[in-house]
């Protein structure tokens, strides 16, 4: 069923359901009678501090109470997910008319007597509206939705009501999202007098999606009961780093630092949030406690697991040593086959670098080893524009059949499924394409398999950095590769190129750093039952 994403139908949207048969009330969501002490003026509880504290208790919680001069400025690729969004908000909101409550920034209370007198006149759509609801202990609730689009009902101001709908960038209806519109549908129903049809999220590609309120705002209202919690207490929340979640955070640096003083266990890799409270409860919080902890103590807690408990404290050993330890049942086999991990007279490292929007493999860095005549030679398959990712696929495939006995090194599966994909797309014939997938050696599942290493990631960066090998631009990265192709394709100066290819250049080398440490470190060791190494 197609939906447009300015006028959703409401009868017939997936997830859509029946409205409530109950209306707000601030007796629904009971608050702690604790007085605020940090904010005599109260706090203002955003949709968009709810989004975070989501993600983070502590970000939410710094974001209301710290120091602001702690906080990192936006890196380029934040900024350049910030301008991408508004271009894609811009873009939905300008299919159909809408008002917009005219109001000074972060005013809320105008911007919520704006928005509440075009609600009463009955306008048919309403921009950057703002919502506010004031509850005990100084709290306001600020609920501002990219849209409130008016339908028939019953409301206070009189046979119409309205319904909240958020524009995302994203391409999935994440629950984080889903319960933001659901904050808002809870706010709008205080405001309005009538629960809400249903929530909207007008996504990326797929259009229209609605929220089943239903399931969501009670799921919401545990998250808000929780985050109020959290705000009125002084008590700052503990850090705790993971990567996936922290590494666009402007307050990154500020919580790393303190994670590094402490050498927080977050720091280790499996030691994940609910894995750490089980530690936590057995006072193994230090890495010396862990490290001399027995792993039978470990494995029936949820979610351990001795093969998990064993991991982990060798991963606590290798921390506090700086060294690594094979991971191996007996001392003296060979970690990994010569099949597994070939020497070869030429070698080839491969890394692809992609841009999101549009989808595009726009560069194949291929490094070339021949170990005969000690030479490297590194290609960079560069497509300057969608035109030519064809082009550089039919290089890229010419390239690795002039050595067709090579080995082809990588690091994770992405390039051995970018390969794969342009395959089919380009219709390749399979025995150009299938050969290929035997040579693949990915190193990353080399690594992790047999060793365990003293690094906070087992991404390419960490392991390779451990190892002594440093990247020409020190702020380098996925992220920030995309950003310099985009101000490569909108200026075209040869800086934001360079910087890529030495970027695509050196993650090539990374992986022929490690993959020449693994071969030394699989050797057998009859005398070392752990097998450390130092990086």
């Amino acid at each position: 069923m197609s939906v447009s994403p300015h006028r959703p139908n409401f009868q017939e949207a997936e997830g859509c359901q029946p409205a409530f048969s109950v209306l707000v009330s601030k007796n629904l969501l009971p608050l702690p009678s604790v007085p605020v002490q940090s904010s005599p003026e109260g706090i203002w509880l955003t949709d968009d501090l709810l989004f975070q504290y989501q993600r983070c208790q502590r970000r939410a919680f710094l974001e209301l109470y710290g120091d602001p001069e702690q906080r990192d400025p936006p890196s380029d690729y934040v900024a350049k997910l910030r301008q991408d969004s508004l271009a894609h908000r811009q873009t939905v909101l300008r299919e159909e008319t809408a008002h917009r409550p005219q109001y000074p920034a972060r005013d809320w209370t105008a911007g919520a007597t704006a928005t509440l007198a075009l609600m009463q006149q009955g306008v048919e759509r309403i921009a950057e509206a703002v919502l506010l609801v004031e509850l005990e202990n100084g709290l306001r609730l600020v609920s501002c939705p990219n849209l409130l689009i008016k339908q028939p009902g019953q409301s206070i101001f009189g046979d119409w009501i309205y319904v909240p709908a958020d524009i995302r960038l994203g391409k999935r209806p994440k629950m984080d999202y889903q319960i933001t519109v659901a904050f808002h549908a809870y706010v709008l129903t205080a405001v309005q007098g009538a629960w809400p049809e249903t929530g909207w999220l007008f996504l990326r590609q797929r259009g229209a999606y609605a929220v089943n309120l239903t399931e969501t705002v009670p799921r919401m209202q545990d998250i808000l009961r929780d985050c109020i919690q959290t705000l009125l207490h002084p008590e700052e929340p503990e850090v705790f780093i993971a990567h996936n979640r922290c590494d666009l955070c402007q307050w990154f640096n500020h919580c790393y630092e303190l994670a590094q003083i402490d050498t927080h266990l977050s720091l280790l890799p499996g030691v994940t949030p609910s894995r750490y409270t089980h530690l936590r409860a057995l006072e193994l919080t230090t890495l010396e406690a862990l490290a001399s902890a027995n792993p039978k103590q470990l494995e029936n807690l949820p979610g351990f697991g001795l093969q998990v408990a064993q991991r982990l404290v060798k991963q606590a050993q290798a921390m506090l040593y700086n060294q690594a330890i094979a991971d191996a049942s007996e001392p003296a086999e060979l970690l990994l086959s010569l099949d597994e991990l070939p020497t070869a007279p030429i070698e080839l490292y491969f890394d692809i670098e992609a841009a999101p929007e549009p989808s595009l493999i726009y560069l194949h860095g291929l490094l070339v080893v021949n170990r005969v005549t000690q030479t490297e030679t590194f290609y960079p398959l560069l497509a300057q524009s969608t035109a030519e990712e064809e082009l550089i696929w039919r290089q890229f495939l010419d390239l690795v059949w002039r050595y067709a006995d090579a080995p082809i090194f990588h690091f994770c599966p992405y390039e051995v499924q970018a390969v794969r994909r342009l395959g089919e797309v380009y219709n390749t014939p399979p025995e150009l394409v299938e050969p290929l997938m035997h040579r693949f050696i990915d190193l990353h599942e080399r690594v992790t398999r047999v060793a365990i290493l003293p690094v906070e990631s087992y991404a390419l960066k960490p392991i390779a950095r451990w190892l002594g090998f440093n990247w020409r631009d020190p702020d380098a990265g996925g992220a920030q590769s995309i950003c310099w192709f985009a101000q490569w394709m909108e200026t075209g100066e040869q800086r934001y190129l360079d910087a890529i290819l030495r970027y695509n250049e050196d993650d090539c080398r990374a992986t022929y750093r490690i993959k020449d440490w693994l071969v030394q470190f699989c050797q057998p060791t009859p005398h070392s039952s752990l097998r450390l190494m130092g990086g």
